[in-house]
């Protein structure tokens, strides 16, 4: 089906963050947009807001009358979505078109100079960080990013003259090897989604296969500490990137009073002085690779620092939601052993000397299966952590696997609270001296959010 016969859009879970960029730009483009997805929230309410039809609940008989043309209605699905789906079960009988997201990511994209950040962690921040220096400059671009934007907030960013579109490259179901990058950043390697990939190895090998997708001509901008192999066609040039070295890298780093300043250092550049928008510690590293993309695309040294200034961040990436002389609250996705401990220890350097809690709300009963060792591990840099029941997002509970795996393997030291979802705001009230809270996860626990910043603003 070819876009231009296309009239209207089906999204089964349109409510995905990834989903929703792409609702918007076929809104954008003229097309009618309806959809499903489990639960209402503040991406769908926005959606609704901007024209888009969504129910919620699994029945056919909720598909508006005009979306059940099989001639000129795409049907576009998540792999979140469960195979004996009705709706999605409908439209695979009644013989429409059907494509996965990534599909159609990267079919729009095949035309513009695909610019995409991929990595177990740090993809959301740097792509987003990339898109909002080079909208900003006078390169411009689109963005399909994978988090809302702060600066801009939304999830797409759309230009009629840039040649250029930045995406987020997710690997969950090997997505990422739909597109087919002009430049791209690996950030991380960590291996993740084992339910997907079986083994570590495989995992590493989904990426190397990533990289090979780069077009000649191209660019690859590789983290130092990765443990893939790259495979890469003729002509595509690779640099390496890290905080410490790498042909990019930062140097005269200045940490305090809740500021970052650093110098940025290119194979032909170097920007003085550049200062974090948004000043975690980890923004370092995303913030080189995301300088880096600008600077290969062609953005100015004074746009790029402009840029790195006026970032505001992701919703849910080190997002500050409280900032006091009492009480410091932060909401992270992070949700990942290596994301949490970046996290962690960013925090730490940020506010030394100041007691860490961390309420974590496990994601997937097989992620908590494969890596409670690692989660233990990484929560324990924190001064107390508050674990509450597993968020199963698309999957069924697995026996035996519960929070309880990860609490009894904290290190001695760390202060620990087992406890229900719905029993965080009466355990919260009851603990004196909370100082630095921070909410880690991708599940619903960020709902209970404005309840914690209120009680930690009258306390």
């Amino acid at each position: 089906m070819k876009l231009e016969e296309i009239k209207t859009v089906y999204f089964v879970g349109v409510g995905g963050i990834g989903m929703s960029a792409l609702a918007r730009y076929f809104m954008a483009k003229g097309k009618r947009v309806a959809g499903y997805d489990r639960t209402p929230s503040d991406l769908t309410h926005c959606l609704e807001q901007e024209g888009a039809l969504i129910h919620y609940e699994d029945n056919v008989e909720r598909i508006p009358e005009a979306f059940k043309h099989q001639d000129t209605t795409l049907v576009i699905y998540t792999p979140a979505i469960p195979n004996e789906h009705t709706e999605l079960s409908y439209f695979r009988t009644q013989g429409f078109e059907i494509q996965k997201r990534a599909q159609v990511l990267g079919l729009i994209t095949q035309s513009s100079k695909g610019l995409c950040v991929a990595g177990t962690h740090g993809k959301t921040t740097t792509s987003t960080m990339a898109a909002h220096l080079m909208h900003q400059s006078h390169v411009g671009c689109n963005a399909f990013l994978g988090g809302v934007s702060q600066n801009y907030h939304t999830n797409l960013l759309l230009s009629d003259v840039s040649p250029y579109t930045v995406i987020e490259a997710d690997e969950f179901d090997r997505s990422f090897h739909w597109l087919t990058p002009w430049m791209s950043v690996i950030t991380a390697t960590d291996p993740d989604h084992l339910d997907i990939y079986g083994t570590p190895k495989a995992y590493l090998e989904s990426f190397a296969h990533y990289s090979s997708l780069i077009q000649p001509g191209g660019v690859l901008i590789l983290h130092e500490d990765l443990a893939m192999q790259p495979r890469v066609q003729e002509g595509v040039t690779i640099y390496s990137y890290s905080r410490q070295s790498g042909d990019f890298h930062a140097e005269n780093i200045q940490i305090g009073q809740g500021e970052i300043y650093f110098d940025f250092v290119a194979p032909d550049t170097r920007i003085n002085q550049v200062q974090l928008g948004v000043p975690m510690s980890i923004n370092i590293d995303n913030g080189i690779a995301a300088m880096a993309l600008a600077h290969l695309c062609g953005a100015t040294d004074e746009e790029i620092r402009e840029g790195m200034r006026s970032f505001q961040g992701v919703e849910r990436r080190f997002d500050f939601k409280l900032k006091s002389d009492k009480a410091v609250l932060l909401s992270d996705y992070a949700h990942h052993p290596a994301e949490i401990a970046q996290s962690i220890r960013s925090i730490r350097e940020l506010y030394q000397g100041r007691k860490i809690t961390v309420l974590f709300q496990p994601h997937l009963y097989s992620r908590t299966h494969d890596f409670y060792h690692e989660f233990a591990a990484s929560l324990s840099l924190a001064d107390e952590v508050i674990l509450t029941e597993i968020y199963p997002a698309r999957e069924q509970p697995i026996p035996g696997v519960t929070s309880q795996l990860i609490y009894d393997e904290l290190q001695p030291g760390v202060e620990r609270t087992l406890t229900s979802k719905n029993d965080i705001l009466s355990l919260l009230q009851s603990k004196p001296g909370l100082d630095v809270v921070v909410v880690l996860g991708a599940g619903d626990l960020i709902d209970y959010i404005p309840q914690i910043k209120e009680l930690l603003v009258n306390r």
